[in-house]
């Protein structure tokens, strides 16, 4: 039986993201036939092989997931929480399968979150060089200027970090709220909250509506389900259009 890279056997079981994974790994947590790994480390799926002392079984044959749930604020994007605080899988009520969160959304906000147990279709969908769209409806605080629009779409530097370029509408005005669609490529952690912060905007509500071609809609918060197969490919072309740029 062919050698295939850890994470990518993690992943695929359904233990976690690739990159969750490689995490795992550079934190010498996982071990091969008893042995500790690095990253670029393969193994067969019937070695044993644990994360912190836990063996992780390999499904000879996977029921893959795609699900689509609407995260309400007030839940982390974690599979478990040391805090005990509330986990967007305590949501999925019904799901047997061991599904894992497709990026993040911080505690705070609220909207389309994906979760799978197909890693290769999660490191399609968040890696950095993929370049999926992703649009918030962001409601700031107290108005918005010319000049605040112009550095939110031209990119700005975080951290030590420049965002890239981000498409940004005035969706509506009124005394005291701005509602922006603000649409970015990257997945950088709390990105739209530290655009708005850096310009001197509040914050007082996000929402994620879209993840490439794929729309929050109707679903109502705290709910999920099933991606069509329409979604489902419309993602796998988005993906593959990305690779092939």
């Amino acid at each position: 039986m062919e050698k295939i890279r850890i994470q990518k056997i993690l992943s695929d079981a359904g233990y976690c993201s690739r990159r969750k994974a490689e995490a795992y790994i550079s934190a010498g947590k996982v071990k091969v036939n008893g042995h500790p790994v690095k990253l670029g480390d393969k193994a067969r799926p019937t070695d044993i092989i644990t994360v912190g002392g836990e063996r992780i079984y390999i499904p000879r044959k996977k029921n893959k997931r795609y699900i689509m749930l609407y995260k309400p604020r007030g839940y982390v994007t974690t599979m478990s929480d040391e805090l005990n605080r509330r986990c967007v899988t305590d949501l999925l009520d019904g799901v047997e399968e061991r599904v894992y969160p497709v990026g993040r959304l911080d505690k705070d906000s609220e909207g389309l979150l994906l979760l799978t147990n197909d890693g290769t279709f999660a490191n399609g969908i968040m890696h950095p060089s993929r370049h999926i769209n992703k649009t918030y409806r962001v409601t700031v605080r107290p108005d918005v200027t010319e000049e605040q629009l112009i550095r939110l779409s031209q990119g700005m530097d975080l951290d030590g970090t420049i965002t890239q370029p981000a498409n940004v509408v005035v969706k509506a005005k009124e005394p005291g709220r701005v509602v922006l669609l603000i649409t970015i490529h990257e997945g950088k952690n709390r990105q739209i909250r530290r655009m708005c912060e850096a310009v001197g905007l509040e914050v007082a509500r996000l929402r994620r509506i879209s993840i490439g071609p794929v729309k929050l809609g109707m679903l109502k918060p705290g709910t999920y389900r099933d991606l069509t197969a329409e979604e489902l490919r419309a993602l796998r072309n988005a993906i593959g259009k990305s690779e092939k740029s």
